[in-house]
């Protein structure tokens, strides 16, 4: 009859042991997805830039300077971390860019530059849903993780805080080559 309380707790603890874990996994891998989301994203974006300088460029040779900063940042961006200071900078170039379209009405009429530009639009708005919602994941991880009984379990299981601005160099992607399409 002793040996009955002491099973019975071991059990309980067993079993608050495995939900907790299996919460926490289930949490950890919203985390990963959200990582991937945005990697997807910001391939689609590096995908895209190449194909939109080569439209620019029909219309606007003499603007080389500013497609010549796009191309450069893209590249940085291509190489940096998500969330460096390059994607900050090729969002500027890419701006600078778009604004050639006002001097170019031919350009700015153009399907293939229209249709490129309401492409990068969705994917910049895709991208800031992405980074909205991995925030989001990070959150709820970090509080499941945090939460009684969890915080006395959560170190010894291995899982450590997730940060909601730095990310390990495997949950980063490596953008592509993409092919190169000519107008």
């Amino acid at each position: 009859m002793g040996w009955i309380i002491p099973l019975v707790v071991v059990v309980v603890v067993g079993m608050v042991l495995v939900g907790i874990y299996n919460r926490l996994v289930g949490l950890r891998q919203n985390v990963n997805q959200g990582v991937a989301d945005i990697d997807a994203q910001l391939r689609q974006r590096h995908d895209l830039i190449p194909n939109l300088v080569n439209t620019v460029k029909g219309y606007a040779t003499h603007e080389k300077e500013t497609l010549d900063q796009v191309v450069q940042a893209r590249n940085s961006a291509a190489q940096g971390s998500i969330n460096s200071s390059d994607e900050a900078q090729l969002r500027v170039a890419l701006d600078r860019m778009l604004a050639l379209a006002e001097s170019y009405p031919d350009l700015k009429a153009n399907t293939n530059f229209q249709e490129l530009q309401r492409e990068l639009a969705d994917v910049e708005d895709k991208l800031a849903a992405a980074r909205r919602a991995l925030n989001a994941a990070v959150s709820r991880y970090n509080t499941g993780r945090e939460t009684f009984p969890a915080v006395l379990f959560a170190g010894m299981l291995g899982f450590q805080p997730a940060d909601f601005h730095r990310l390990d160099d495997s949950e980063q992607g490596v953008v592509d080559q993409v092919p190169q399409i000519q107008f």
